[in-house]
């Protein structure tokens, strides 16, 4: 699966958190925590899968990621369960999403 380029996974990294809209709720921006392993960018929320913002990923809606005065189009391209992130000084373990860029992802 194409990935987002190198300078959106570069500023991503940098970040512990990014704002997420959703299609099904675009006036109202959550506060989520973003990682990227290996290449692939995974979003989390602290309220697991009862938050509205997941849940609207699980219906299969379009995102938006904003972060550093950008917005970038996205898409939840799989849940996961547990997330080891070895930038981090903790591993990140919870039910969250991976998520690609929208236009890459069917």
């Amino acid at each position: 699966m194409t990935n987002f380029d190198a300078d959106i996974l570069c500023e991503l990294r940098d970040l512990q958190e990014v704002a997420i809209r959703t299609e099904k709720h675009p006036n109202t921006a959550v506060v989520i925590w973003v990682a990227v392993a290996d290449e692939e960018v995974f979003v989390r929320s602290v309220r697991g899968t009862k938050g509205r913002w997941y849940r609207d990923l699980a219906a299969g809606g379009p995102a938006t990621l904003q972060f550093a005065g950008r917005r970038l189009a996205v898409l939840g391209a799989r849940r996961v369960s547990a997330m080891v992130v070895p930038d981090r000084a903790a591993p990140i373990l919870c039910e969250g999403w991976k998520v690609g860029p929208s236009h890459y992802l069917n």
